[in-house]
């Protein structure tokens, strides 16, 4: 996956696109923040998850409680 930078325009582009109305202002703040989610996703896909068992395979309550850390 290549890494391009989102600029301002083109957030307002996207956010138009998907029918949000994006005040000019926000334009700015918007594209900062859809990198920063874009870095955080490339950064758990590199995670290997090979061995974590899936959510369901979890029981609540029934962890043993151990002080040692």
């Amino acid at each position: 996956m290549t890494s391009v930078e989102l600029t301002p325009p083109e957030a307002a582009r996207w956010a138009a696109r998907a029918g949000l109305r994006l005040a000019p202002d926000r334009h700015g703040a918007v594209a900062a923040t859809a990198e920063h989610i874009t870095a955080v996703v490339s950064v758990l896909r590199e995670l290997d998850f090979g061995d974590t068992p899936p959510a369901a395979a979890y029981r609540a309550g029934e962890e043993q409680r151990d002080a040692a850390v």
